[in-house]
């Protein structure tokens, strides 16, 4: 038998599917093809994640639903990726180029590669690992042998295997008597993604009583799948009535029904189901201003959240939403009772806040990411609304 050429079939491979993919002997890149330009590539990222993966296929899902396909066979590892299955967010890529350390020039290149990389169903590039996979170990699998990894979700494991009892909303056949129990907790928890309440949600979790939601599927594995489904399409549309966009809610909620009906355990499935209801209530919780906002104030701190990474001009603003600046800025005070320019700084300050506690980026780069003008701007803001500068605020808190 001839040998293989490796190089001949990932190049194919990565023109036909318009996905990056790369060769690793050990922890040595000897071959890289893309059909895009990435100044950065995205996937040093999760390095330390993907070389966990031992199997001889396997992938990994980011947090932003981009996932990578990996064939090991001896000391050679291929990864392909990212791509996913939903359109793609700019204020997402751009904080992956931020968190990639793209530099502030090229972070255009980088989002503009990225969006033009092909979107390919998970399940299309598992089949190409199990080709790959037959050409290398001589393995026929099929996509059911293929197991999902994803490192966050095994984080939650603990905090979730005692929880398992009050969320999975699963029960054997024989409790088909007993009295549903499913709507009152399910309206206390979407009220508390609706008002973006996390503290309250994650207490509740905490020590919600035993769901008893009736049969929706014989096997136990679908009946936990369709009250994902379920789960998924209620706090959707509650993040939705809390102010959250519904072309976001909509995709946010598609990509995490995707993801479930890869796994295979009922633990996974739980753990991405309390992940996938705090993600949405972090996510309203960001965009709601004062206890009773309006439909000017959720448009407001809509746009904002898509453009954090961007300086932001209240005359782009107003025209985006279709008022004069003018009208745009006394209106939200009037609702606010603060200006708008001090609203837009101190939303940028509490994502400065987040990404200084848990990012390893230096307060240069994250002032630059933020859209300041320079690092003296971002340093008088931030100690402006904080009282700190940024590196004694890191100092502090930091973990």
């Amino acid at each position: 038998m001839k040998e293989i050429d490796l190089r001949y079939i990932c190049t194919v491979i990565g023109n036909l599917s318009g996905v990056p993919i790369r060769i690793f002997e050990g922890d040595e890149l000897t071959f890289y093809h893309a059909l895009v330009y990435l100044p950065k590539d995205p996937m040093e990222l999760y390095r330390e994640d993907i070389w966990r993966i031992k199997g001889n296929v396997g992938y990994f899902v980011t947090r932003h639903f981009h996932y990578y396909g990996i064939v090991n066979s001896g000391s050679t590892k291929i990864v392909l990726g990212p791509t996913r299955q939903i359109t793609h967010n700019v204020q997402e890529l751009q904080e992956l180029a931020f968190r990639a350390d793209v530099p502030a020039d090229e972070t255009e290149d980088f989002v503009t590669g990225m969006k033009s990389i092909i979107s390919i169903p998970l399940e299309s590039i598992l089949q190409i690992l199990c080709t790959i996979n037959y050409i290398l170990n001589g393995e026929k699998l099929e996509l059911k042998d293929i197991v999902i990894y994803d490192a966050e979700q095994n984080g939650l494991r603990e905090l979730l295997e005692r929880q398992r009892s009050s969320i999975a909303m699963g029960c054997p056949p024989d409790e088909l008597s007993y009295e549903h129990n499913t709507y009152p907790m399910e309206q206390k928890m979407l009220r508390m993604v609706r008002t973006g309440d996390t503290a309250a949600l994650r207490e509740w979790f905490a020590s919600a009583p035993a769901v008893r939601g009736g049969t929706l599927a014989a096997d136990q594995l679908r009946q936990l799948k369709n009250t994902f489904i379920v789960t998924a399409t209620l706090v959707s549309r509650a993040a939705i009535q809390g102010g959250m966009e519904t072309e976001d809610a909509f995709s946010l909620s598609d990509a995490f029904i995707r993801k479930c009906e890869l796994l295979q355990t009922i633990d996974r499935i739980t753990n991405l189901q309390y992940h996938m209801v705090l993600d949405f209530a972090e996510r309203v919780g960001r965009i709601r201003i004062g206890k009773e906002p309006t439909q000017l104030t959720l448009a407001v701190a809509n746009y904002i959240q898509h453009h954090m990474s961007e300086p932001i001009r209240t005359e782009k603003m107003a025209q985006e939403l279709f008022m004069s600046r003018p009208y745009l800025s006394t209106k939200f005070k009037e609702e606010t009772g603060e200006t708008l320019t001090d609203f837009i700084l101190k939303e940028k300050t509490e994502e400065a806040k987040r990404l200084l506690r848990y990012s390893d980026k230096s307060s240069t780069a994250i002032g630059s990411y933020l859209g300041f003008s320079s690092p003296g701007h971002f340093s008088r803001v931030f100690k402006k609304y904080t009282g700190r500068t940024p590196s004694e605020y890191r100092e502090k808190f930091a973990r």
